[in-house]
């Protein structure tokens, strides 16, 4: 009287063939794989409404901006 579940029968030589090639193409696909290119431009969009051109501190106006004039110091 055995109570054990019955085994599945090991697979045939055709679908270890296939698990091979589906193992080794995953593996060549992620090894495709780079990193993104770290060259691409930050940008930065500021958008202020109700100013004249001189209100910034880094186009010589009288309120201070330290955060905007740093940026626009850096290029």
């Amino acid at each position: 009287m055995n109570h054990l579940p019955e085994l599945a029968p090991p697979p045939t030589p055709q679908i270890r063939r296939a698990l091979r090639l589906l193992a080794v193409l995953a593996a060549c696909t992620l090894a495709g794989r780079t990193a993104p290119a770290a060259g691409r431009p930050n940008i930065v969009v500021i958008l202020s409404d109700d100013m004249g051109f001189s209100d910034l501190g880094c186009y010589g106006g009288e309120i201070r901006t330290p955060n905007l004039d740093a940026l626009a110091a850096g290029g």
